[in-house]
């Protein structure tokens, strides 16, 4: 199934990330479980702070949360672990294991998806068999630290244009901002802090959702 750019049709137009450092001190399962309420169909687990035992402990507790509610659960960085928790898919950033390795360790049926910066990278991620590309810092970003300025709507254009795989805009991106990156092409966008924060996960999520469904009315 393609979309009517020529690229893959990704799952869904939110890729969440839950990150527990970003949570206040809330559960990290009803947190979860609030973004499933919402809508949200594909999350990433990203905890860099935790160590291996403790993320695969939350991964194979987020797996089965996910799996009831039909959604897709990405494990960021760590092959090791996303194999382990049988989780859908990992994410790798540049300095992860090479992507040509994780996909002999993962085979075809789990996702892969690769940080890209540029148009290089994101082309390589394609060549190389990349199921999809986040691309970014589009806006810039409090929670991670990238080496990178922020890449603009612009370049989100360019790189969306450059790949036929789906694309997944990432970096600084909000309720307020989050139409621009639909708008110049990305197939789905990726959210830290506006999620995490929230006082109310779920009716963020469903007001995120919302925009979408708002601006696909618009061109209607």
């Amino acid at each position: 199934m393609v979309n009517p750019t020529g690229r893959g049709l990704f799952p869904s137009r939110l890729y969440a990330i839950l990150d527990p450092a970003e949570i206040r001190g809330r559960p990290w399962e009803s947190v979860l479980k609030a973004l499933l309420e919402g809508g949200a169909r594909v999350i990433q687990l990203r905890a860099k702070e935790l160590s291996a035992r403790e993320l695969l402990e939350v991964a194979n507790k987020g797996r089965m949360l996910i799996r009831t509610a039909n959604g897709q659960w990405i494990v960021n960085d760590r092959v090791d672990v996303a194999l382990a928790a049988d989780a859908d898919g990992v994410h790798l950033g540049q300095e992860d294991l090479p992507l040509s390795v994780a996909r002999k360790l993962v085979g075809k049926e789990k996702l892969i998806g690769v940080s890209t910066h540029d148009l290089k990278q994101a082309r390589e991620a394609e060549q190389g068999g990349a199921d999809y590309i986040g691309f970014g810092p589009i806006f810039g970003t409090a929670t991670k630290e990238t080496g990178y300025a922020a890449r603009g709507v612009e370049m989100l254009r360019e790189a969306c244009r450059a790949v036929k795989i789906p694309v997944v805009a990432i970096g600084g991106i909000t309720e307020a901002n989050v139409a621009e990156v639909w708008g110049a092409g990305a197939d789905s966008a990726a959210m830290i802090s506006d999620l995490m924060r929230a006082e109310d996960v779920t009716a963020k999520v469903r007001r995120i959702l919302a925009i979408h469904k708002k601006a696909i009315g618009n061109r209607q």
